[in-house]
């Protein structure tokens, strides 16, 4: 026993330093653990196939953890649009980057749009066909197949079947509407002919224009619509505001740094903006005509 209080006698006196001024230190204490950073998951939405998502948006999220340093930010990619959903709506994502529908949907399950993307003018429908193919008019499509992403992608499937309805094709009745998964597999099912005509949006078709020259050149942009609001950037409503703030600080000052630029660059995209939640206001009204007139969006055609 009196070797052992030897023992705690000594690592006492070699916690206490002496001082430059002679003196000696009492050993410090304190109750408070150390800082943990929290993770906080920022999920996009199916903009690509998860490999080609993680490539394009990867960099975005390292820069927020360069910039944001009481958090860490980890990327999490969907396979597809019905997993993205679930999640979103079960409020497994702290931050995501949702379209516009699923911006819309998301503040019913306690998210709030704190920015979005700019260029609303590029958030457009896009219905792609072959130059060989012979169609020439919208009502060339009747009886023939039709690709979309998923049926809950706006500008890639919502809008492009409400311009054929507004163009003399009825889509639950004179065409067959495949949903294949992904903006990439609806261009590629044109491509291969597996489909008349394939929907997507100005940003995978510009993508695929510049990694696939060849085979872009056989495919033809036939119709656009009217473009609509970009995609939103949501936050979970209990993650700490400060860090919000900072997220939509950094996001919203992207274009005017050179590393931000390049990063935008990437997507493509020439800016994010500040925005909340009244902005996706003219969602509901699209979709509200929508349902209106093509069908209802809690009975989806077949």
């Amino acid at each position: 026993m009196k070797t052992l209080w030897m023992l705690f006698a000594a690592l006492a006196l070699a916690a206490c330093g002496p001082k430059e001024d002679g003196k000696t230190t009492a050993p410090e204490f304190t109750a408070k653990a150390p800082a943990i950073r929290k993770t906080y998951v920022f999920a996009i939405h199916p903009l690509h196939n998860p490999v080609r998502l993680f490539e394009i948006y990867a960099p975005l999220v390292d820069y927020l953890n360069r910039n944001i340093p009481a958090a860490t930010f980890r990327l999490e990619a969907s396979r597809n649009y019905d997993e993205f959903d679930k999640k979103l709506y079960s409020r497994q994502y702290d931050f995501a980057l949702p379209n516009p529908y699923q911006t819309l949907n998301s503040l019913k399950y306690g998210y709030h749009v704190i920015a979005k993307m700019g260029e609303d003018s590029k958030f457009t429908g896009i219905i792609l066909v072959r130059r060989d193919s012979g169609i020439e008019k919208v009502t060339d499509l009747k009886g023939k197949k039709v690709a979309y992403p998923a049926r809950t992608a706006l500008a890639a499937t919502l809008m492009p079947q409400y311009f054929l309805h507004t163009h003399g094709v009825d889509v639950n009745r004179d065409i067959e509407n495949l949903y294949v998964g992904s903006q990439e597999s609806s261009i590629m099912n044109v491509y291969f002919g597996k489909v008349a005509a394939g929907a997507t949006w100005p940003l995978p078709w510009e993508m695929f224009q510049k990694e696939y020259p060849d085979r872009a050149r056989e495919l033809e942009l036939k119709w656009e619509t009217k473009p609509l609001i970009n995609n939103g950037v949501v936050a979970r409503d209990d993650t700490p505001a400060q860090i919000v703030r900072e997220v939509a600080r950094l996001l919203d000052t992207l274009h005017t740094t050179e590393e931000g630029k390049a990063l935008l660059a990437r997507i493509p995209l020439s800016r994010f903006e500040l925005a909340d939640d009244r902005r996706y206001l003219v969602v509901e009204d699209f979709l509200r005509r929508f349902g209106r007139t093509v069908y209802p969006l809690d009975e989806p055609q077949k």
